[in-house]
């Protein structure tokens, strides 16, 4: 049991600091998970310090054995999977049958990235040259340092961590100040599984002028060859901008409007329970989460009857019962900024198709709430009516139980509605008419797209990301994560015994050009 005024460690061993925060229960904020202190400046330094000296050798350790520490860790997985899952839901809300597919999904990364520890291929080439081979090699990075959110904070650490360890990187990982008690055993079971000190470390914290800020600071010190970051697109600018002026390619994972397209030819019920999902899952506190829903203009009010009486039988509140559609908000933090997002962006000529909103209490409580919500930080579920393309809330992330209702009159109108966000992370459409499918698969700027299915449910072995405002084009999970944490190298080896000058020295075969037939 976690006691209240416990500090924590680094898993380099040292403590992490005199600054200490509290993580809270968001359904019962009485609840005290734990009371974590945050790294100083120079214990980052040191972190990344000792990472970068652990490389030399860790780089060395056979990738199939790097490989099979990551197989443990996927078993250690598997027997702590309910214990784990109890802890994401304790310490950010997360309905517990979430909280298991958070965990099943680091599991399934697992699973599938061990045989990479035996496909980390290169190629053996033909040189033009006699007595001359050509090679090339996957190298790893080098030092990797990560900063995650805390709505998925198993799940989303693994698709990092995992291809980057496999591959032979050392990393530094500041996790969410949310969930610092689930990254603790993240890397505690990490280390069960064999891997080496020194290989991973963590430094808890929080973001700017915290152990954040002094983490992004290591990319100028030169202590850092690699930053992943999963949040905001503010932050995600601000920590491209430092990797940018050194010559860094970081993994930028970052917010998302992302649209749902419901044509006249549409499953209504099917889309209808798409975007209950969608917009309300984790309580919207997804970067997937529905942002904006598109109706063709012919199915507009029999879509919303559909879908209004759905959003009547949620039920909402305790996390820890099996049937909650959504629990609480994240933290005190993101109910505060929810809130603000109801003051500020709905405009007259919008209508809220739902009532009440705002917080849930015992005054103001959902008629199917289960549980005390004094005793935590609930959201009321909100939908907004009339959203045009010049709103702001069209264009905002607004990481809450709240999405927009928009019209459409075609599918090209659909289209342009949902790529005009600037966003590009997630998308779905509705329909049964492949020509649709065909011209939404070619035009929609989102890095992912569902057919007839909601705009989350990342799989492990498929590709996570997002363009334009969501991310700089970089993806995780799937082979093609393996070129985030690789590089390159071409290796010649002459064996002559004398210079060879290619293109020069060559002995191309020159054609007869005075033959003619």
């Amino acid at each position: 049991m976690i006691k209240k005024g416990l500090s924590f460690l680094t898993a380099t061993g040292e403590e992490t600091g005199t600054e200490l925060f509290e993580s809270k229960n968001p359904s019962n904020l009485k609840d005290i998970v734990g009371v974590f202190a945050s790294a100083t400046p120079k214990q980052v330094e040191t972190a990344c310090k000792k990472a970068k000296e652990t490389f030399k050798s860790w780089k060395k350790v056979p990738a199939p054995v790097r490989a099979g520490i990551i197989q443990n860790f996927g078993r250690l997985l598997e027997s702590n999977k309910e214990a784990l899952s109890r802890t994401v839901t304790r310490e950010m809300g997360k309905p517990i049958r979430e909280a298991r597919g958070d965990v099943q999904e680091a599991i399934d990364t697992c699973n599938f990235f061990v045989s990479e520890g035996r496909r980390l291929y290169g190629m053996t080439i033909p040189s033009e040259m006699p007595n001359k081979e050509l090679y090339t090699y996957r190298r790893p990075i080098g030092v990797f340092a990560c900063i995650t959110a805390g709505n998925f904070p198993v799940a989303v650490p693994s698709w990092y961590f995992i291809p980057a360890l496999i591959a032979g990187n050392t990393c530094v990982w500041k996790p969410s100040g949310d969930t610092p008690l689930t990254s603790y055993y993240f890397t505690q079971l990490l280390y069960k599984a064999g891997l080496p000190d020194g290989v991973f470390n963590v430094v808890f914290g929080h973001g700017s002028k915290s152990t954040g800020e002094w983490l992004v600071n290591a990319v100028d010190k030169g202590l850092v060859d690699k930053f992943g970051f999963t949040g905001s697109t503010e932050v995600g600018r601000a920590i491209g901008e430092v990797c940018g002026r050194n010559l860094q390619n970081p993994c930028l994972e970052l917010g998302g409007k992302n649209p749902m397209v419901v044509m006249e030819d549409a499953d209504l019920e099917l889309a209808a329970t798409g975007a209950l999902w969608s917009g309300f899952g984790t309580a919207g506190q997804r970067c997937t989460s529905l942002g904006n829903l598109i109706l063709h203009q012919s199915i507009r009010e029999k879509f919303l009857k559909i879908l209004m009486e759905k959003v009547s039988k949620i039920k909402i509140g305790d996390p820890t019962s099996e049937d909650v559609t959504y629990g609480p908000m994240i933290s005190e933090k993101f109910l505060s900024d929810h809130l603000k997002n109801l003051k500020t962006l709905i405009e007259p000529h919008q209508r809220i198709l739902t009532e009440p909103n705002g917080q849930i209490t015992g005054k103001n409580k959902w008629k199917n709430f289960v549980g005390d919500p004094d005793a935590g930080v609930f959201a009321f579920p909100t939908i907004i009516d009339n959203v045009k393309p010049g709103d702001k809330i069209y264009t905002t992330e607004t990481f809450g139980p709240l999405f927009n209702i928009m019209v459409c009159k075609n599918l090209e109108e659909a289209i342009e509605l949902a790529n005009g966000t600037g966003y590009g992370l997630s998308s779905a459409i509705y329909t049964e008419t492949p020509q649709y499918i065909y011209q939404w698969k070619e035009d929609i700027f989102a890095g992912m797209t569902s057919i007839n299915n909601s705009t989350t449910g990342a799989e492990a072995h498929l590709p996570f990301g997002g363009n334009g405002k969501s991310g700089n084009g970089s993806r995780q999970s799937g082979v093609w994560v393996i070129d985030q944490f690789t590089k390159w190298q071409a290796v010649n080896w002459d064996l002559s015994g004398k210079l060879q000058l290619a293109q020069m020295e060559t002995a191309y075969v020159e054609p007869d050009l005075k033959y003619t037939i």
